[in-house]
């Protein structure tokens, strides 16, 4: 795909708007391990407008507000019927109270470096939703969001808790989200989570649009293959996916300092991903590359949610679609055990 080209599009839901298949994801810009300063988090939201990505997904949770804040400035210089907004509810913030770092045994939650001085709270409420949605319509600087998900009421946020979040937001959130979808303030409702197994227990209990699922279908690994996947297709919901570098080893490689699912990457984990680029470079094919045009091959895809903290790093992205894999780099990697022989693969 010649990169001048504009970028194909899919449907975002059975009734959504069509998003293009490269998305914007915003929590870097949420200061994301690191800060990130304002001009160089609101140029990555500008290249990615050049680069011609209609799909921005941020969260209340992303630096506490600020990647929204960041987001909101920098799109509020494209009429807004241009772009599709995605954002969540789950977290309700208080400005009268400094964030404080928690941390529980078991669990596991990417960590933030700065962001906005004011204190997260969990609130899968009906009326919590509500609130949620006002103050992320106040820091985006917009009348509307596009896309709204129900955000990490999930075990890897939740721990022991986590049934019970689940029955708090489909009780309450859920009741929310379905009535400002029908009243047309919202074109789709979704979540978005870590979990393949609690993606396929949303789709089950709710009528959903849109599930932005992050880190478990990617070139590395595939468990949404066993239940999700053939679910979304069943059901029409659309999946946008987030994490296909799985935190950045697939896009860094096997380095030293390479992440994995928010923390350094364990030494099996930098074998494997080792062995796949291994075979990429045999083919020819950078490992990031492999790894966007895999994703993308699924057929309930309908977006890729990449992260940037740099317009050098959203052109890189863009990129990723330039030069296709050939046919030959799927089926070794099958043949290596590197793959699921049940997994799509482009062509």
């Amino acid at each position: 795909m010649n990169p001048t080209q504009p970028l194909p599009r899919r449907p975002l839901g059975r009734n959504g708007p069509d998003v293009t298949v490269l998305g914007f994801g915003s929590a870097p810009l949420g200061d994301l391990y690191t800060r990130l300063d304002d001009l160089t988090a609101i140029q990555a939201v500008a290249a990615a407008l050049d680069a011609g990505m209609t799909l921005f997904d941020t969260s209340p949770h992303y630096g506490n507000g600020l990647a929204e804040h960041r987001c909101g400035t920098a799109l509020r210089r494209v009429p807004r019927e241009s772009v599709v907004i995605s954002t969540k509810v789950g977290r309700v913030m208080d400005p009268h109270t400094a964030p404080v770092r928690v941390t529980r045994e078991g669990v596991i939650s990417p960590g933030f470096a700065g962001g906005l001085p004011h204190a997260a709270s969990f609130d899968y409420s009906y009326d919590g939703t509500m609130r949620s949605l006002e103050q992320s319509l106040l820091r985006l600087g917009t009348d509307r969001v596009d896309v709204l998900l129900i955000h990490d009421a999930d075990v890897w946020t939740h721990g022991d808790e986590a049934d019970a979040r689940f029955r708090e937001a489909m009780d309450g959130a859920y009741r929310a989200l379905d009535r400002l979808r029908a009243d047309g303030t919202v074109k789709a409702i979704g979540v978005g989570i870590n979990e393949a197994d609690t993606s396929a227990r949303f789709a089950r209990a709710g009528d959903f649009d849109v599930v932005l699922l992050a880190g478990r279908y990617s070139l590395l690994e595939q468990p949404a293959l066993d239940e999700f996947m053939p679910l979304a297709e069943e059901k029409g919901i659309s999946v946008m996916l987030g994490g296909v570098f799985n935190s950045g080893i697939l896009a860094t490689g096997p380095v030293e300092d390479a992440r994995y699912d928010y923390a350094p990457a364990p030494p099996e984990i930098i074998d494997r991903v080792g062995r796949i680029a291994a075979i990429c470079r045999a083919h020819g094919i950078a490992l990031p590359h492999a790894a966007v045009q895999f994703a993308l091959a699924h057929p309930a895809v309908c977006s890729l949610v990449l992260g940037a903290v740099t317009p050098g790093e959203v052109h890189r992205n863009r990129a990723a679609l330039a030069t296709p894999a050939p046919a030959g780099l799927w089926a070794d990697l099958k043949s290596q055990g590197l793959l699921r022989e049940d997994a799509p693969v482009p062509g």
